[in-house]
């Protein structure tokens, strides 16, 4: 009786371990979720590059300007496929979420910065 006791006891240990493990590592992010302004920071870079090329007078300019464009549609996808392994959540856009819940996270912010903007 003490043995079945015993084991009864130290199976029910593993199992509450076992869930608890499984809502941390598995159930907890699942229900986090990142948001990206994409919109915002095309705009950004856009009017960064306007000015460039308004200012821009030589043609040395335009080129400097035209090469910060392509540096930044070469960098937006591979950035947009990091977030998600750096933050470890499921990233969506920013207008694709309805209301603000507790479980959202603005990564606007380190989309901008992996872009180099």
């Amino acid at each position: 009786m003490k043995a079945l006791a015993i084991q009864l006891a130290t199976s029910a240990a593993v199992v509450v371990l076992a869930l608890a493990g499984y809502h941390r590592h598995v159930v907890r992010p699942a229900q986090r979720v990142g948001v990206v302004d994409l919109a915002e920071v095309y705009r950004a870079k856009e009017q960064e590059f306007a000015r460039l090329l308004a200012r821009g007078t030589t043609e040395e300019e335009r080129q400097q300007a035209q090469a910060l464009a392509r540096r930044f549609a070469e960098r937006l996808p591979t950035a947009l496929e990091e977030l998600p392994r750096d933050c470890g959540c499921l990233v969506v856009l920013k207008s694709a979420v309805a209301g603000h819940a507790g479980n959202v996270v603005d990564l606007t912010a380190q989309l901008r910065r992996k872009v180099g903007e």
